[in-house]
C-alpha cells in the first residue's frame, strides 16, 4: 500500500502518488468550506498533508484513507472560519476574500458563489450531505451536534439556495 510505503519507508514516489490522488478533491472540499477563498484552502490543503504525513502511524484503517484525509481537511477549514470569525475587520482589504473563482461560466458558477455565500454552518453540512455523502449521524459526529441540529442546518442551507437561485441577482458577485 502506499501508504504503508510512506509511512514505514519515507517512500517519496508513494507520497507524490497519494498526493495526487487525493490532493485535488481535498481541495475542492476546503474552498467550497472556507467561502471560495483560494488562499485559505491552498493553506488547509498544505496544512492537511504535513499533519497527515507526521500522523499516518495513528491511522488504524477503520476508514478510508480520503474519509481520514477529509477529517483533517474538514478539521483545518473549521480552524480558519473560526479565526475569520474572531479577527475584526477594520478595513475592506482586511475582510477575507467571499468569492469562489469560477472554472465554468453558467449554472455551476452561480451555485458555487451561492454555496460560498451560505452562513458556515449551514455551508459545512450542505457540502458534507449533498455533496461528499456523509450521512447526518457521520456529520453530527465530526462536528459535535445533533444529527437534528446537521438536519435543520441542511434544510436552511437548501432554502437559502433556492431563493438565491431563483434570484441570482442576490447572489454575491466574485
Amino acid at each position: 500500500m502506499l501508504a504503508d510505503a510512506v509511512m514505514l519507508r519515507g517512500d517519496e514516489r508513494a507520497f507524490r502518488e497519494l498526493y495526487r490522488r487525493h490532493s485535488a478533491a481535498l481541495y475542492q472540499l476546503a474552498l467550497r468550506i472556507v467561502g471560495g477563498s483560494e488562499v485559505d484552502a491552498q493553506d488547509v490543503i498544505q496544512e492537511t498533508w504535513v499533519r497527515a504525513t507526521t500522523r499516518l502511524g495513528q491511522f488504524r484503517w477503520e476508514s478510508s484513507l480520503r474519509t481520514w484525509l477529509s477529517g483533517i481537511t474538514i478539521n483545518l477549514s473549521r480552524e480558519v472560519l473560526r479565526r475569520r470569525a474572531r479577527r475584526p475587520t477594520t478595513s475592506l482589504d482586511d475582510a477575507p476574500e467571499p468569492s469562489v473563482a469560477p472554472l465554468r461560466v453558467g449554472d455551476r458558477v452561480d451555485l458555487e458563489r451561492a454555496i460560498a455565500a451560505l452562513p458556515p454552518g449551514s455551508r459545512m453540512v450542505l457540502i458534507l450531505h449533498d455533496i461528499e455523502g456523509y450521512t447526518h449521524e457521520e456529520i453530527a459526529r465530526r462536528l459535535k451536534v445533533t444529527a437534528g441540529t446537521s438536519k435543520s442546518q441542511l434544510f436552511a442551507a437548501r432554502r437559502a439556495l433556492r431563493v438565491m437561485l431563483q434570484h441570482r441577482e442576490s447572489i454575491p458577485n466574485a
